[in-house]
């Protein structure tokens, strides 16, 4: 072979290795980069993950999200296993405070809920004979038998727990009105399970499984009342598929509750009677545009915009027009008043209307920065004009659900002293 041939062969050698070494860097590149890409790239969910779904890449990387309080909480369980123990007793007695709370708040029909300033009061003390007593507000109309809803609520909080229900004696101070549309029923539920649950020392997973509201919404059937009686304030509840979820609105700074309360009973069963079994097209786009309008007013504090988004057409017209005369003429006159908006709360018969401008005590402040002695009394001109007696109730939303108040033995101790010293 000449040297010109040779010289040529030995370039095309060297030209064809070093693309070959090329070809080589450039895949254990991309190799590299697939690898640190596929960490980050989103995953298909597995269907029936009711906790924690491990193929979420949140959930397996080091990178947390301010929003993903439930995988901090895994982490944080996971790090302490045996912290539980502790107030595993069982006690003797229990006292539970609950919320009254006001259902769908115009359009979001079994799905949106606020608690209210309004509390009842439910002891329960193991015993040797079973009983129920009660004091104030329907105090005659309560059954007294296990038919009551928070002997169910109790129930079920046992079964959860695995034992046996005791013979246990109950006593309400109710000052949630009976069946008026302000969630008494409710109230029993949560309070029921919340007492059962302590009485019989067990405890459940909230984060990532809500495991309160799951017994709740299954007695009751959907969240809109039970969700804000457990968390208070405004909550937004519906079911995934898998399991109940709710989720917190803010609301204005300054709210307050003016409820009328009609002297007559609501049924919640004749209430549901009057609704139709289908909606038009037309009646579901006019809700669906409501409630995003109601939460948008809530989220911005814009209380201005809360009389559209209280607007309903899947049953409020139904209702005030078999069932509840005065409805819209009492929402109209509160509106006209000064208040934010008004609508029918829960099933009814009672109506609410929320106004703003409070602020510190309102009995240290002047009347004309405020509404609500307007607008009371524009809902009382109504209710008298259509014959309707009851009672003016004026009180605010609150951001606290329910919560126990009292237990023997204590949840204090020498070392740490609880809220109440309870």
């Amino acid at each position: 072979m000449s040297s010109g041939n040779q010289k040529d062969s030995l370039i095309a050698t060297a030209i064809a290795a070093a693309a070959a070494g090329a070809a080589v860097a450039y895949a254990a590149i991309k190799a590299t980069e697939k690898k640190k890409s596929d960490a980050y790239m989103p995953k298909v969910s597995r269907p029936g993950s009711m906790l924690f779904d491990q193929s979420d890449p949140r959930m397996q990387g080091d990178i947390i999200f301010p929003h993903n309080h439930e995988e901090k909480m895994r982490r944080r369980i996971a790090q302490r296993v045996s912290v539980e123990e502790e107030n595993r007793t069982p006690r003797k007695s229990v006292t539970v405070r609950v919320p009254a709370t006001s259902a769908n708040v115009g359009p979001g029909y079994d799905c949106v809920g606020m608690a209210v300033d309004l509390w009842s009061e439910i002891t329960v003390t193991r015993a040797d004979e079973f009983g129920i007593t009660a004091e104030g507000e329907g105090a005659v109309e309560m059954p007294k038998d296990k038919t009551n809803l928070m002997c169910i609520g109790l129930e079920a909080a046992f079964k959860t727990a695995n034992k046996p229900v005791p013979i246990l004696q109950y006593h309400v101070v109710n000052r949630i009105p009976y069946a008026r549309g302000l969630g008494s029923s409710s109230a029993a539920i949560v309070g029921g399970i919340i007492a059962g649950l302590v009485l019989a020392g067990h405890k459940l997973p909230c984060w990532g499984s809500e495991a309160l509201l799951q017994i709740a919404s299954t007695i009751e059937g959907h969240p809109d009342n039970v969700a804000p009686s457990i968390y208070g304030g405004i909550q937004i509840g519906i079911h995934n598929g898998t399991r109940w979820v709710t989720e917190r609105a803010p609301h204005p700074a300054g709210m307050q509750a003016v409820l009328f309360i009609p002297n007559f009973v609501g049924k919640t069963s004749d209430a549901r009677g009057v609704l139709q079994d289908t909606v038009s097209r037309e009646e579901a786009a006019f809700n669906i545009g409501r409630v995003a309008f109601l939460v948008h007013a809530l989220c911005t504090g814009n209380v201005d915009n809360l009389r559209y988004g209280v607007e309903d057409k899947m049953h409020q017209p139904q209702r005030g027009n078999k069932l509840y005369k005065y409805l819209y003429p009492m929402i109209e006159a509160a509106q006209n008043a000064g208040a934010s908006c008004a609508y029918l709360s829960g099933a009814g018969p009672t109506v609410m209307a929320l106004t703003s401008g409070a602020t510190g005590d309102i009995f240290t402040q002047r009347e004309t920065e405020r509404t609500d002695s307007e607008v009371a009394r524009a809902m009382l001109e109504v209710a008298d004009q259509y014959g309707i007696t009851g009672q003016l109730l004026v009180t605010q939303p609150v951001h606290e659900g329910a919560r126990v108040i009292k237990v023997d033995p204590p949840f204090s101790s020498d070392v740490i002293t609880y809220r109440d010293n309870i």
